[in-house]
């Protein structure tokens, strides 16, 4: 079920409705949790029931194990060990069996195995996964206590509006909302309303368009011209940053309308003058993740330089694999490591201009490989930027087009950082833009096209 869905919005208005009979009415934090379960796990049915299995093994292991952690501090790590394995096992066998023994088939030259080939990959599953470890990891850290109410916790895992394309969001974070009566007034549904069709504007808009172009630049990208790829690579940067963020703010929006807030995941990446910048506000849910969890445990920055640079190299290695089994993904993660320590020794002093430059085309270059099919397609993709004539770039009007559009939502973004903050000071102007980037919206839906980070 897809937030940019005729289905969706009706299965929104009718859980809007029973939220607010219950809050007119019973005024009972359980009735309101339980409606918003029983909603979620249907929205989460909606594209396969039998995801929802998995779904229910990962919550209730991890609540479970939350709870022996405090009980049984003795066997502590055991337990925090054994439910991180677990989580991990399933996790690995929906995402990785197939890549990984087609690989092993592949070097040793033995038959095709189909054991793994029809595993079909559950949407969202490194989302609410990821989101379970947080609960486990800061009980183990002593950062919150159990949940004593298991429907507070299943309802956390399971919240439809960020379950499966987050934000990944904290346990200390989230599940304390949970815990108390959710009110809808119409200052917060104007909120929401303004945050999603800033989103719908980004993800229909431009992201769905934008792609349009994209994709037959990379389908066809051996019968263009360098400036053509030089664009498509471009083309894409912005499809990726509008598809995924404007996920987000869908997600935010909806959520804030019911009561709930949701963490920002991006903040104008784009205007990053470093990769270090550019990862703290590009999918901040993600990145500060694998800083808290990963990053730091392993010495962080703490430790000798040769140390420092191993763990990122190591953190960005597993964001790559993270996203995906393919050896793009897990050689885009590892070339982002790798140019963010050499920016490091290299970037001393520079004209931010010039480091802003510097960055974006680094961003840029690594996002053809981050959407090549295989590593061997990204090698011809670039060696046909540098082998092939510039001339004037072929369908670039449309993508021009977008970009100016993006910006402007993007500049908007990052001048008023919060909802409650009128654009330009002016609600009447504010009123107008959010009424002319609906019509636009509306005016620019093609059907139901998923969003890119539901392959993750």
């Amino acid at each position: 079920m897809l937030f940019t869905s005729g289905v969706f919005w009706i299965f929104y208005s009718i859980l809007l409705s029973l939220l607010f009979i219950n809050l007119n009415t019973k005024k009972s934090v359980k009735i309101q949790n339980l409606i918003l379960l029983a909603f979620s796990y249907f929205f989460y049915s909606y594209w396969d029931w039998r995801f929802l299995s998995l779904l229910l093994i990962v919550t209730i292991q991890t609540y479970i194990a939350g709870s022996l952690i405090k009980k049984l501090n003795k066997k502590r790590d055991i337990i925090l060990i054994s439910s991180l394995l677990v989580n991990l096992l399933i996790l690995f066998f929906f995402k990785y069996a197939n890549f990984f023994s087609s690989q092993f088939f592949y070097i040793f030259n033995l038959k095709e195995n189909f054991l793994f080939e029809n595993i079909i990959l559950p949407v969202g599953i490194s989302f609410y996964i990821f989101q379970s470890f947080t609960y486990v990891l800061d009980i183990y850290k002593n950062k919150i206590n159990p949940e004593e109410n298991p429907l507070n916790y299943f309802t956390f895992i399971a919240f439809f509006p960020q379950l499966v394309a987050g934000p990944i969001e904290r346990a200390s974070s989230l599940l304390p909302q949970f815990r108390e009566l959710k009110k809808i007034n119409p200052n917060q549904i104007y909120k929401g309303i303004k945050i999603i069709i800033t989103g719908l504007f980004l993800k229909i808009f431009i992201a769905d368009n934008i792609g349009i172009s994209v994709d037959q630049i990379f389908n066809n990208y051996q019968n263009f011209s360098s400036s053509t790829l030089l664009l498509g690579a471009f083309g894409f940067s912005i499809q990726i940053y509008c598809d995924f963020s404007g996920y987000s703010l869908i997600a935010i929006g909806i959520a804030k309308i019911i009561g709930f807030n949701l963490t920002k995941n991006f903040n104008s990446p784009y205007f990053s003058i470093s990769l270090k910048e550019f990862w703290k506000r590009w999918h901040i849910s993600l990145s500060s993740f694998f800083r808290d969890y990963l990053y730091i445990p392993l010495g962080g920055n703490k430790r000798s330089t040769a140390i420092k640079y191993r763990n990122l190299i190591l953190t960005f290695l597993a964001s790559g694999i993270w996203h995906g089994a393919n050896w793009t993904f897990i050689l885009w993660g590892f070339l982002h490591g790798l140019f963010l320590i050499l920016q490091k020794v290299l970037n001393r002093n520079l004209n931010k201009l010039f480091s802003w430059a510097l960055t974006m085309n680094i961003v840029f270059f690594l996002w053809i490989l981050f959407r090549s099919e295989s590593i061997i397609d990204f090698y011809k993709y670039v060696y046909s930027i540098f082998s092939t004539k510039f001339g004037i770039p072929e369908m670039g009007r449309s993508i021009f087009v977008y970009a100016f559009y993006f910006l402007i939502v993007d500049l908007i973004s990052t001048k008023y950082k919060k909802s409650s903050e009128t654009w330009l000071s002016s609600i009447v102007i504010e009123y107008s833009l959010l009424s002319i980037m609906f019509l636009m919206v509306l005016g620019s839906i093609q059907g139901s096209i998923n969003f890119i980070y539901f392959q993750f």
